[in-house]
């Protein structure tokens, strides 16, 4: 009985977000990207966002992204999305998110300037 065409999954499709340098890195895998891939990426980030609706909350990572950034001595602008169609596109439902290189590594908690700079690390940066 195929009338509600229940147990067939619908295609989902994916839209992945463009890469912020423009050059067609990698960004729906986990891959690292590189001076060979990206001209522009400094110390292997290309970039970095925190995705939020400007709430107090969003406005504190977003302030804590960019103090880590500072402390590693990284040149990358942080940037902050409060857009909601373009933070829908990421599939992020939880806010305060944080996108590296154009994926997600965390959502739905602000992480203090400590966390954020560990996070990095952990990433290879």
């Amino acid at each position: 009985m195929a009338l509600f065409n229940f147990g067939k999954k619908k295609e989902e499709e994916k839209k992945a977000p463009a890469c912020a340098c423009s050059c067609g890195c990698p960004t729906s895998e986990a891959e690292e990207i590189t001076s060979d891939c990206c001209p522009e990426a400094k110390d292997g980030i290309c970039c970095v966002k925190v995705l939020g609706a400007g709430c107090k909350s969003c406005h504190e990572q977003y302030e804590n992204a960019k103090e880590a950034v500072k402390a590693m001595g990284l040149s990358v602008e942080v940037e902050y999305i409060t857009d909601m169609q373009k933070v829908m596109e990421y599939g992020v439902m939880s806010m305060p998110a944080l996108v590296v290189n154009e994926k997600v590594v965390s959502m739905g908690k602000v992480l203090k300037v400590a966390d954020v700079e560990k996070l990095l690390h952990k990433l290879g940066f």
